[in-house]
């Protein structure tokens, strides 16, 4: 089967920066591999990674590539994602802050 061109796919991908306390870095770590396990399951994601920064380890950023534009709101809804934000909201230096890219290839 050929491939759709990037431009066509309905992907949505998201980059969510998230800045936390050094006293809470394997914490956050913990309740977020939780989430994206969890998060992994659901029907809209196609993938869910977590990334740490080598030079500064309480940095991450959260790599969410969505099936569809919609999926995220999906995503938001859940009883699991509902728990990791209440869970790390005070286990962060800063607000997370969240990019959205369209893939291209």
């Amino acid at each position: 089967m050929p491939r759709r061109p990037a431009h066509q796919c309905p992907m949505l991908i998201v980059h969510v920066h998230a800045h936390v306390k050094p006293e809470f870095i394997e914490p956050f770590k913990q309740a977020t591999v939780e989430n994206a396990r969890q998060s992994a399951r659901e029907p809209g994601v196609a993938l869910f990674d977590i990334l740490q920064q080598l030079d500064d380890p309480s940095r991450f950023v959260l790599i969410e590539i969505y099936r569809t534009p919609a999926a995220p709101a999906a995503h938001k809804e859940t009883a699991h994602y509902q728990k990791w934000r209440d869970t790390v909201a005070p286990m962060m230096s800063e607000p997370r802050a969240s990019v959205k890219f369209a893939p291209v290839l």
